[in-house]
C-alpha cells in the first residue's frame, strides 16, 4: 500500500495526501476527513504518525541513510545534525541498509509526520522513489547524487581519480592496477565507483597507457573488500606496481592484504585512496582528500534555506566542494626491477621476493 493508493481513493492528487495527514496548511477540512478515512481503510502507515500532528511546532528532518555504519555516511551525517541541531531541528534518521530494505521503504515512505525536509546521502533514486518523494511534497536536499529539481551536494568524483593517478604517473609509474567497490554499487545503485573509474581511465588514456583490466579487481566496499581485491591482484602473474583504491577504506585493506603477504609499501607497491579517512593519516596513506563534514554541513544549510524561504533562484545548482591530494608515505617512485609475479606457495612471506625486469 503506498501514497498512490491513498490518493485514487480520497480523489485527491498524493501531495494533497501528504499535506492532509502532516497537518499541513492550504487542504479544507472535507478534505482532510477524506484523506484519513482513505488511509484509515487502506491501513496506510503514515496515518499512524497522523496524531502527532497536533504534539506542537513541526521542524523535524529526515536524514535517509544507506548504510549508517560506514564512516563517509556516519561522518556525512554527523555534519548534517550537528548544524540541524545548531538552528533548533530535531532529526529523525532512516537507516535502511540494504537495497531491499530501500525498495521497501520507498513503497510506503514512513516519514513521521513532523517531518518538514528530507536529506539523502549517497544515493540515486530512481524514477518511481523521485516520485514517492516529490508526493510528499518536502524540501529535499541530497549529498552525493543528483536529483533533478532538487538542491545537491558533493565533489566531482571523476576529477578526484584523475589527481590520484596523475600523481602516480607524476612518480613515473606504469603499471597501474585500480581496485573499487563496483559490487556494492551494482546492488545499491551508487555511482561514486563507476564516476572515479571514469577519471582515472580518462587520466590514464591521456597518458597513453590506457587501463590493463588484468591489473583491475572489484570487490565491496570497506576494509574486507580492499584486503580481498589486493589478494585478488597479488594472485596474478602480473602485478602493478601502483594501485589506485577508490576509497580510502579499500585502500586500508589493500595495505594489510599487502603486509601479509610480505611486501613493503612503498618500497614494493605504491598505494593512494581518496577520502582522507580518519585513519589514513595514522597508516600514512596518501590520498586525494574530500571535506566529508562539510558535505553534511552546506546541505543541512541549503535545506534550511528552503525551510525558511531564503534560498536563492540557483539553489537547485549542484554545489561541488573542493578535493585535494595528501601526500603521504604510502607513494613512491616505482622499484627497479619491476615485481612481475607474486611470491609463491611455499615463500616465507618476509623480505622482498625476487623480480625480473
Amino acid at each position: 500500500m503506498s501514497i498512490v493508493d491513498v490518493a485514487e481513493r480520497a480523489g485527491v492528487s498524493p501531495a494533497t495526501v501528504s499535506r492532509s495527514l502532516r497537518g499541513l496548511a492550504k487542504v479544507s477540512p472535507d478534505t482532510r476527513r477524506r484523506v484519513v478515512e482513505a488511509a484509515r481503510e487502506l491501513d496506510y502507515v503514515t496515518l499512524l504518525q497522523a496524531n502527532s500532528i497536533e504534539a506542537g511546532p513541526r521542524r523535524t528532518v529526515a536524514v535517509i541513510v544507506p548504510y549508517i555504519t560506514r564512516w563517509f555516511f556516519s561522518t556525512v551525517t554527523a555534519g548534517a545534525v550537528d548544524l540541524l541541531r545548531s538552528q533548533a531541528y530535531d532529526v529523525m534518521l532512516y537507516h535502511l541498509g540494504s537495497a531491499d530494505v530501500r525498495d521497501q521503504f520507498f513503497e510506503r515512505v514512513p516519514l513521521d509526520a513532523r517531518v518538514v525536509g528530507i536529506l539523502t546521502l549517497s544515493m540515486p533514486l530512481t524514477e518511481e522513489h523521485t516520485l514517492a518523494l516529490r508526493a510528499l511534497d518536502l524540501p529535499m536536499v541530497s549529498v552525493g547524487t543528483r536529483v533533478p529539481g532538487s538542491p545537491s551536494v558533493g565533489i566531482d568524483e571523476a576529477a578526484a581519480a584523475t589527481s590520484a593517478i596523475n600523481h602516480l604517473l607524476h612518480l613515473r609509474h606504469e603499471r597501474i592496477g585500480l581496485i573499487s567497490g563496483t559490487a556494492d554499487d551494482a546492488r545499491f545503485g551508487f555511482v561514486s565507483s563507476a564516476a572515479r573509474r571514469r577519471g582515472a581511465e580518462r587520466a590514464l588514456a591521456a597518458a597513453g597507457r590506457p587501463l590493463d583490466p588484468r591489473l583491475v579487481a572489484d570487490g565491496s566496499h570497506g576494509l574486507e573488500g580492499g584486503a580481498a581485491a589486493m589478494a585478488k591482484l597479488l594472485s596474478r602473474s602480473t602485478l602493478p606496481t601502483a594501485v589506485f583504491a577508490e576509497s580510502d577504506e579499500l585502500a586500508i585493506g589493500a595495505l594489510w592484504a599487502l603486509r601479509r603477504a610480505g611486501l613493503a609499501v612503498p618500497e614494493d607497491m605504491s598505494i593512494i585512496g581518496v577520502d582522507d579517512h580518519e585513519m589514513a593519516a595514522m597508516l600514512d596513506l596518501t590520498t586525494i582528500a574530500q571535506s566529508v563534514p562539510e558535505q553534511g554541513e552546506v546541505a543541512a544549510e541549503l535545506l534550511i534555506q528552503l525551510l525558511d524561504g531564503t534560498a536563492g533562484d540557483d539553489v537547485c545548482e549542484p554545489v561541488f566542494l573542493p578535493t585535494r591530494l595528501v601526500l603521504r608515505a604510502s607513494t613512491a617512485p616505482p622499484p627497479r626491477p619491476r615485481r612481475t609475479t607474486a611470491p609463491g606457495p611455499g615463500s616465507s612471506g618476509r623480505g622482498r621476493a625476487s623480480r625480473t625486469g
